[in-house]
């Protein structure tokens, strides 16, 4: 019994180790009975005359345990323990208390005795056995445990890393965003601005056209107005003299030069109202438009608005109305500005081109270059043509693919904003029209045959 009690102790203190579980309360208690255990040893060693006694003390002293382990919860470990020896101390503890009382009863049932002591042994070697087994798996499940901790704690870290990751490319991307809008808001506001540069130079570029086209109803005016004051100081003569066949005639002379003068003042107004037509913002209401005359019009405002700035500027105009073309609904406005930067780039190809041959110093090719610009209509089965077509530099296929790109421009620094073809080509979009070129760069041959042609298609 006392090497059952140094056991039970023995494994309550490799469970406790194994659990890393120590207790004041279970440190005292277990010293306590390890110290009578051992100390029943010796003495049982050295004075086996008290044997009997030392059994019934060390019988005390497992039951005590027993009772501990059921009623103290720090020895709740101790319980499986209990279970594998209770048998077995239940049997010696049986058998000495009967051979006590009642020797001859005992003497008579030995062989039961030995017997059942036989069966709390095996039960115990099987239930040492099982408990092994159990140790073995609640280490292996223990381990797990401590794996699965192990993991969720490095899965944790993880995935606070990445909530930290997460929130600063948030903000990063919430910055960059902030930053985009910020440059959006801008270039939308530089675009506002050089859209509506681009429409002060061509606005401009018409004026000069504009101040010479009007210059000559208004001489016509002014000499029309003298030439009727004179007329009047003679019909004065005439009215004193009596001469009513001569009153007559300078009567008739006034009529007719009223009539001009009339005719004249409502040429200028009408050039007027045209320049103010194209200063303002457009409605976008369309509206009937003589086509031929918005065409013929702003050509000839083109080329005198370049020959005011560049008094060395000559070209031809040409140009080839169809009268069947009649009236067509566009905002005039916006269509005259879009035939303005056509015939401006147009007028300006022919231009640099004759610069570029008197470069070269070949009088021959300067001589026999003729700057032309023609502008022609058409009336098609779905709709309208307008074609500027110009005998000047032509274009590479690298710039034909580039050319209604907002702020592409193949003239020098200050000389465009490159947003003219790109407006224009927006301008015959929302009227459901399309805005082509082709093209043809011949610069073997020094631009002999160079030429191009914008189409502009309206439909009807």
């Amino acid at each position: 019994m006392d090497y059952i009690l140094l056991i039970i102790a023995f494994r309550y203190l490799q469970t406790h180790e194994q659990t890393k579980k120590v207790y004041p309360e279970w440190q005292k208690t277990f010293l306590q009975c390890l110290i009578a255990g051992c100390v029943l040893l010796l003495v049982q060693v050295s004075f086996h005359a008290i044997e009997s006694f030392l059994t019934w003390v060390s019988y005390a002293a497992i039951l005590y345990l027993i009772y501990a382990s059921y009623s103290q919860k720090v020895f709740s470990p101790l319980k499986q323990y209990v279970y594998t020896f209770l048998p077995l101390v239940i049997t010696y503890i049986l058998q000495d208390f009967i051979e006590l009382i009642a020797p001859e009863f005992y003497d008579s049932y030995e062989g039961w005795f030995e017997t059942a002591e036989l069966f709390a042994w095996i039960w115990l070697i099987a239930q040492l056995i099982i408990n092994r087994k159990q140790r073995k798996a609640l280490e292996i499940e223990r381990i797990k445990a401590a794996q699965q901790e192990l993991q969720f704690k490095q899965s944790q870290k993880l995935k606070d890393a990445l909530e930290i990751q997460v929130a600063e490319r948030t903000s990063e991307i919430t910055a960059q965003k902030e930053a985009l809008e910020k440059t959006l808001y801008e270039l939308k506001a530089t675009q506002s601005q050089l859209i509506q540069s681009e429409k002060m130079a061509s606005l401009g570029e018409l004026t000069a056209g504009i101040a010479h086209e009007i210059q000559n109803p208004l001489n016509f005016v002014t000499n029309f107005s003298e030439l009727n004051k004179e007329l009047l100081e003679e019909l004065k003569v005439e009215l004193e003299k009596g001469d009513l066949e001569e009153i007559r005639l300078i009567v008739s002379d006034l009529e007719g030069n009223e009539d001009k003068i009339i005719h004249h003042g409502k040429r200028a107004d009408a050039i007027v109202k045209g320049m103010l037509q194209h200063s303002r913002s457009s409605t976008g209401v369309k509206e009937s438009t003589n086509i031929n005359e918005l065409a013929d019009e702003y050509l000839r405002l083109s080329y005198h608005g370049l020959r005011a700035k560049d008094k060395s500027f000559n070209a031809s105009m040409e140009t080839d109305f169809d009268e069947t073309v009649g009236m067509v609904n566009v905002v005039s406005q916006e269509i005259g500005r879009v035939i303005l930067n056509l015939v401006n780039n147009a007028f300006y190809a022919v231009s640099e081109k004759k610069r570029q041959l008197t470069e070269l110093g070949n009088s021959g090719l300067v001589d026999d270059y003729k700057p032309t610009v023609l502008l022609s209509t058409k009336r098609t089965a779905t709709g309208v043509e307008i074609r500027v077509k110009d005998n000047g530099t032509g274009m590479p296929e690298e710039v034909k693919d580039k050319i209604f790109q907002p702020f592409f421009t193949t003239k020098p620094t200050g000389l465009g904003t490159g947003l003219g073809l790109s407006l224009s080509y927006d301008i015959i979009k929302v009227h459901g029209g399309k805005l082509t070129v082709t093209s043809q760069n011949n610069t073997k041959e020094n631009g002999k045959d160079s030429w191009t042609e914008f189409l502009i298609f309206l439909p009807e």
